[in-house]
Protein backbone atom coordinates (compact mmCIF):
# COMPACT_ATOMS: atom_id res chain seq x y z
CA UNK A 1 0.00 0.00 0.00
CA UNK A 2 0.88 3.73 -0.79
CA UNK A 3 -0.12 6.91 -1.05
CA UNK A 4 1.43 8.30 -3.80
CA UNK A 5 -0.04 12.17 -3.80
CA UNK A 6 -3.01 14.75 -3.40
CA UNK A 7 -5.60 14.25 -6.19
CA UNK A 8 -7.70 17.05 -5.67
CA UNK A 9 -9.70 19.02 -2.51
CA UNK A 10 -13.54 19.49 -3.35
CA UNK A 11 -14.88 22.89 -1.54
CA UNK A 12 -18.24 23.82 -1.66
CA UNK A 13 -20.45 26.82 -2.23
CA UNK A 14 -23.60 28.77 -2.43
CA UNK A 15 -21.37 32.15 -4.77
CA UNK A 16 -19.89 29.89 -7.42
CA UNK A 17 -19.36 33.17 -9.76
CA UNK A 18 -17.45 34.78 -6.43
CA UNK A 19 -15.48 31.09 -5.81
CA UNK A 20 -14.56 30.92 -10.09
CA UNK A 21 -13.54 34.47 -9.83
CA UNK A 22 -11.30 33.97 -6.93
CA UNK A 23 -9.41 31.40 -8.12
CA UNK A 24 -9.33 32.05 -11.26
CA UNK A 25 -8.35 36.15 -11.20
CA UNK A 26 -6.53 36.16 -7.74
CA UNK A 27 -4.67 32.60 -7.96
CA UNK A 28 -4.41 32.15 -11.77
CA UNK A 29 -5.94 28.65 -11.77
CA UNK A 30 -7.75 27.92 -14.91
CA UNK A 31 -11.01 25.94 -15.97
CA UNK A 32 -10.27 22.15 -16.40
CA UNK A 33 -12.85 19.89 -18.10
CA UNK A 34 -15.98 18.89 -15.33
CA UNK A 35 -17.69 16.31 -16.32
CA UNK A 36 -21.62 16.83 -15.65
CA UNK A 37 -22.70 15.71 -12.10
CA UNK A 38 -25.74 17.08 -12.88
CA UNK A 39 -25.50 20.13 -10.47
CA UNK A 40 -23.38 23.08 -10.92
CA UNK A 41 -19.80 23.59 -10.63
CA UNK A 42 -16.16 23.77 -11.61
CA UNK A 43 -13.00 21.99 -11.87
CA UNK A 44 -9.90 24.39 -11.26
CA UNK A 45 -5.78 23.61 -12.62
CA UNK A 46 -2.50 24.20 -12.08
CA UNK A 47 -0.58 25.79 -14.71
CA UNK A 48 1.70 22.79 -15.11
CA UNK A 49 2.06 20.85 -17.85
CA UNK A 50 -0.59 18.38 -17.08
CA UNK A 51 -2.81 21.19 -15.99
CA UNK A 52 -4.42 18.80 -13.27
CA UNK A 53 -7.39 19.72 -11.93
CA UNK A 54 -6.64 20.39 -7.93
CA UNK A 55 -9.32 22.43 -6.53
CA UNK A 56 -13.22 21.19 -7.57
CA UNK A 57 -15.99 23.48 -6.65
CA UNK A 58 -19.37 21.74 -6.12
CA UNK A 59 -22.49 24.29 -5.69
CA UNK A 60 -26.17 23.06 -5.75
CA UNK A 61 -28.16 20.79 -3.90
CA UNK A 62 -25.47 18.65 -3.19
CA UNK A 63 -23.13 21.70 -1.75
CA UNK A 64 -25.92 23.10 -0.27
CA UNK A 65 -26.82 19.86 1.75
CA UNK A 66 -30.90 20.49 2.31
CA UNK A 67 -30.05 24.04 3.87
CA UNK A 68 -30.11 27.63 2.51
CA UNK A 69 -26.64 28.55 2.10
CA UNK A 70 -23.32 26.16 2.55
CA UNK A 71 -21.88 26.95 6.10
CA UNK A 72 -18.98 29.35 6.13
CA UNK A 73 -14.89 28.59 7.43
CA UNK A 74 -12.39 25.31 6.71
CA UNK A 75 -14.24 23.57 9.94
CA UNK A 76 -11.66 20.65 10.82
CA UNK A 77 -9.32 21.56 8.40
CA UNK A 78 -7.75 24.05 9.25
CA UNK A 79 -6.00 25.44 5.60
CA UNK A 80 -4.90 24.31 2.25
CA UNK A 81 -1.66 24.44 1.08
CA UNK A 82 -0.50 24.96 -2.60
CA UNK A 83 3.47 25.80 -3.72
CA UNK A 84 3.83 28.72 -5.43
CA UNK A 85 6.06 30.78 -7.19
CA UNK A 86 5.87 34.79 -7.09
CA UNK A 87 5.62 35.84 -3.67
CA UNK A 88 5.75 39.43 -4.16
CA UNK A 89 2.87 39.11 -7.52
CA UNK A 90 0.49 37.64 -4.64
CA UNK A 91 0.64 40.22 -2.33
CA UNK A 92 0.19 42.64 -5.48
CA UNK A 93 -2.72 40.70 -6.91
CA UNK A 94 -4.21 40.84 -2.96
CA UNK A 95 -3.80 44.16 -3.25
CA UNK A 96 -5.10 44.93 -6.34
CA UNK A 97 -8.52 42.62 -5.18
CA UNK A 98 -8.80 44.30 -1.79
CA UNK A 99 -8.35 41.20 -0.04
CA UNK A 100 -6.56 40.85 3.24
CA UNK A 101 -3.53 38.35 3.67
CA UNK A 102 -1.05 37.41 6.17
CA UNK A 103 2.73 36.38 5.54
CA UNK A 104 5.11 33.97 7.42
CA UNK A 105 8.51 32.62 7.70
CA UNK A 106 8.85 29.23 8.52
CA UNK A 107 11.55 29.17 11.51
CA UNK A 108 14.40 27.91 10.47
CA UNK A 109 13.59 27.23 6.55
CA UNK A 110 13.51 29.40 3.41
CA UNK A 111 10.29 28.45 3.32
CA UNK A 112 7.89 31.94 2.32
CA UNK A 113 4.00 32.04 2.82
CA UNK A 114 0.97 34.07 2.36
CA UNK A 115 -2.65 33.02 4.11
CA UNK A 116 -5.20 34.18 1.91
CA UNK A 117 -8.90 33.03 2.45
CA UNK A 118 -11.39 32.30 -0.57
CA UNK A 119 -15.09 33.68 -0.79
CA UNK A 120 -16.26 30.29 1.26
CA UNK A 121 -13.78 30.97 3.68
CA UNK A 122 -11.26 28.61 3.16
CA UNK A 123 -7.80 29.35 4.68
CA UNK A 124 -5.43 29.01 1.65
CA UNK A 125 -1.91 29.05 2.52
CA UNK A 126 0.98 29.48 -0.89
CA UNK A 127 4.21 28.12 0.05
CA UNK A 128 7.13 29.81 -1.67
CA UNK A 129 10.95 28.65 -1.60
CA UNK A 130 12.20 31.81 -0.36
CA UNK A 131 15.84 30.74 -2.37
CA UNK A 132 13.87 31.29 -5.38
CA UNK A 133 12.27 34.31 -4.72
CA UNK A 134 13.65 38.11 -5.14
CA UNK A 135 12.96 41.14 -2.77
CA UNK A 136 12.79 41.04 0.80
CA UNK A 137 11.24 38.40 2.73
CA UNK A 138 7.66 37.91 4.18
CA UNK A 139 6.56 40.88 6.79
CA UNK A 140 7.01 38.97 9.93
CA UNK A 141 5.27 42.66 11.81
CA UNK A 142 2.33 42.32 14.34
CA UNK A 143 -0.93 42.58 11.95
CA UNK A 144 0.18 41.40 8.71
CA UNK A 145 2.16 38.05 10.44
CA UNK A 146 0.01 34.99 10.35
CA UNK A 147 -1.16 33.92 14.20
CA UNK A 148 -2.17 29.88 13.51
CA UNK A 149 -5.76 29.94 15.23
CA UNK A 150 -6.72 33.75 14.30
CA UNK A 151 -9.45 34.34 11.78
CA UNK A 152 -9.22 37.29 9.44
CA UNK A 153 -12.02 36.13 7.14
CA UNK A 154 -14.08 39.04 6.06
CA UNK A 155 -16.57 37.73 3.44
CA UNK A 156 -17.53 41.10 1.98
CA UNK A 157 -13.83 41.95 0.70
CA UNK A 158 -14.75 39.06 -2.02
CA UNK A 159 -18.40 40.85 -3.53
CA UNK A 160 -16.23 42.47 -6.29
CA UNK A 161 -14.81 39.48 -7.70
CA UNK A 162 -18.63 39.12 -9.17
CA UNK A 163 -18.20 42.10 -11.17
Amino acid sequence: MLITGLFHVAIKTDRLDLTNAFYEKVLGLSQAPRPDFGYPGAWLACSTPGGDAVIHIYAGGPALGGADEVAKGTAAIDHLSLTAHGFHAFRERFREYGLDWREFLVPGTDLWQLFVYDPSGVQLELTFDGRAEAGPGPDMSEGRCYVAGTSFFNPDLYLSLGD
